[in-house]
């Protein structure tokens, strides 16, 4: 499909990422893998399977799996970057998805929203995605439905005109900060989901990470009303 290829942050990944390394390698052929300190043996997993693997020392959080790809792709001549969770929740078969919107709509980020899936999560993942969203709509206007996906498809350009920082899922809500910010243009496509709720291979925590990513947005809000938001 062009030159894209896909990112995949794993963390202790090992039961699922060979079956998510394989469903993409039907759309994409270069799949990088950031094995985030894990204990098991995603990395093995991972190569067995097909996929290029980065690997931290210690787990460090998906934000910071996420950068450590992109510094080692954006001088790799790519269009763009698909990243997709290593649990198995999202469904490669929706990857077309996000490439067919990119050409269509020369947007430098894509969503993927499992907006109509949201019922099929546990109460507390459906209030943090719920809520996040909503802290972005009312700080700064942009209205995402699926803040936290982590299914999306990033230009390069885009990835290259920014400074990342977040450590850990919060990243993910600072890059639509950046995008809006930046007057880049964001869309979402509809995507389904493999497994509903995911609470069970996923690291999210609710209370946790959702504090994070609402303080994200305030922050990035109070920051951008002082000037200090290039």
């Amino acid at each position: 499909m062009g030159d894209i290829a896909a990112v995949i942050p794993a963390y202790n990944a090992a039961a699922s990422i060979a079956a998510v390394v394989s469903g993409t390698s039907r759309y994409l052929s270069r799949i990088v893998v950031v094995d985030d300190g894990s204990t098991d043996d995603t990395t093995q997993q991972a190569r067995t399977a097909g996929a290029e693997v980065l690997a931290h020392p210690r787990n460090r959080g998906k934000g910071a799996a996420l950068r450590t790809a992109f510094a080692a792709l954006g001088v790799a001549g790519l269009d763009a970057i698909i990243t997709l969770d290593a649990d198995g929740q999202h469904d490669p078969s929706d990857i077309p998805r996000l490439v067919e919107a990119f050409r269509s709509t020369g947007a430098d980020l894509i969503i993927g929203s499992r907006w109509d899936e949201f019922g099929g999560m546990s109460r507390l993942r459906r209030f943090g995605n719920r809520f996040s969203s909503s802290a972005l709509a009312f700080f700064t206007g942009l209205r995402v439905p699926d803040s936290q996906s982590g299914f999306r498809l990033y230009s390069l350009p885009f990835l290259s005109s920014v400074r990342l920082t977040g450590e850990a899922y919060e990243m993910e809500m600072e890059v639509i900060l950046l995008a809006s910010a930046s007057g880049k243009r964001v869309e979402t496509v509809p995507i389904r989901l493999l497994v509903a709720d995911g609470r069970n291979r996923s690291h999210f925590r609710g209370f946790r990470d959702t504090f994070r990513i609402c303080a994200c947005v305030v922050g990035f809000s109070f920051r951008r009303l002082w000037g200090k938001v290039p």
